[in-house]
């Protein structure tokens, strides 16, 4: 390595350091939805292979994780698969699904996630996954459902629209059933028949490619949360991109209102 790049690595590193004081002098935001946007834009821009693009994505997940317990942050949910990604060409669906696997059975043997006692969970339509993926899924969350030091959850095959029908039908048919009445039904109380009824509701949502939309995204529990646009491809953000994100929640007056 030259002394040019040797340079632009400690300077960056100096930047990244300047940015993470400033960030924990303030409120963290303690659960940070992240829409992981741009991976095959990233890959064909440099000529690669969209499924490279994806490998180099599930690398720069591993990197955001350790940024955000490093910040503060509690509770991390990341867009992995949508119920739109089913439509995808199907040996890229394949693909995406033996690569989430992988990254599953690497949390099982990385020390990191027994030494920061971080649990996993999925949410989304799980019976529409490949059985090898349910299997591994099952294994990982049942190891590490008794951590709470740092939750990280996979929306995997979710929609947003989709959990809060399934949410309608499973609260419908309780009624049906006499469980409860119409009228006992409230916010928390539909919450109940979410994928996850413990998740809290974001305080920021990232997202990477320059793209302004949610696209179908914790719909229920983003009501009130601060949204975020970064221009870069998702395997292109920088640790300084991720804290000014989070710079620019806290500058914010979060309002629970018009």
């Amino acid at each position: 390595m030259g002394i040019a790049n040797r340079l632009g690595n400690l300077t960056s590193e100096v930047y990244e350091r300047m940015l993470l004081d400033e960030v924990r002098q303030g409120a963290v935001p303690n659960h940070i939805g992240i829409i992981t946007d741009g991976n095959r834009r990233y890959a064909r821009s440099l000529g690669m292979s969209d499924n490279e693009g994806h490998v180099r994505g599930k690398q720069k997940l591993e990197e955001v994780l350790e940024w955000c317990m490093e910040a503060g942050v509690k509770v991390v949910t990341v867009y992995g698969f949508s119920t739109e990604n089913f439509q995808r060409d199907k040996k890229e669906v394949d693909f995406l699904f033996h690569l989430i696997n992988d990254a599953f059975l690497d949390l099982l043997e990385d020390p990191r996630i027994y030494k920061n006692r971080i649990r996993v969970k999925v949410i989304g339509e799980i019976s529409r996954l490949p059985d090898f993926l349910k299997k591994t899924i099952e294994v990982v969350e049942s190891t590490t459902q008794g951590f709470n030091n740092f939750k990280f959850n996979l929306a995997i095959g979710y929609g947003g629209r989709e959990e809060i029908i399934s949410a309608m039908k499973r609260m419908y048919k309780e009624i049906q059933e006499g469980k409860f009445s119409i009228e006992d039904v409230t916010e928390e109380k539909f919450r109940e028949y979410l994928y996850d009824k413990s998740l809290p509701d974001p305080d920021l949502i990232l997202r990477t490619s320059g793209e302004e939309r949610i696209s179908n995204f914790l719909l229920w529990q983003s009501a009130y949360s601060e949204l975020y646009f970064s221009d870069v491809n998702w395997p292109e953000l920088k640790k300084s991109d991720f804290l000014k994100a989070i710079l620019s929640y806290q500058k914010r007056k979060r309002r629970f209102g018009v």
